[in-house]
């Protein structure tokens, strides 16, 4: 588990890029948090750190927006209107989940059976207007990430 604090929305998209850096083909990474925490804001950041360029926006109603133009495809999904996983399955989206990208889950508890067992989760927490707080937790096999280069030591 690693902690991490961030104090500006541009520190939060930081933050995201430096962790591009350490991704990896199939990476899965959750997002949890509150409305408004800052979940895009870090896939944003995430985008830029694999090259995409352009505007990231938070695919609410289409669900899943592809990213393909980096050093990665990012598969950005956001599950906040499904009912079940279900709706994943039907639609053909989980494919994504198990595909040479990098897919990042806003509200992953919305479909937690779509869920690979190899996984990054990453809670975040508003501590006031700005400061935001980051616990990232692998699961299964994940791969270890350098808490120095994520806090932007080197």
């Amino acid at each position: 588990m690693i902690e991490l604090q961030t104090h500006s929305v541009e520190e939060t998209k930081e933050l995201g890029e430096r962790l591009a850096l350490q991704l990896c083909r199939g990476d899965v990474l959750l997002m949890e948090g509150e409305l408004g925490v800052g979940k895009s804001e870090l896939t944003r950041g995430i985008a830029r750190g694999l090259g995409i360029a352009g505007y990231v926006t938070s695919p609410t109603f289409t669900i899943l927006q592809v990213h393909d133009e980096g050093r990665l495809p990012l598969y950005h999904f956001d599950w906040y209107r499904l009912e079940s996983a279900e709706e994943l399955y039907e639609l053909s989206m989980d494919e994504f989940l198990y595909d040479d990208g990098v897919s990042v889950v806003e509200w992953p508890s919305r479909a937690e059976e779509a869920i690979p067992e190899k996984h990054l989760l990453i809670h975040i927490t508003a501590q006031g207007e700005s400061d935001r707080s980051f616990i990232l937790t692998p699961f299964g096999d994940f791969h270890r990430l350098d808490e120095k280069a994520l806090e932007g030591k080197q």
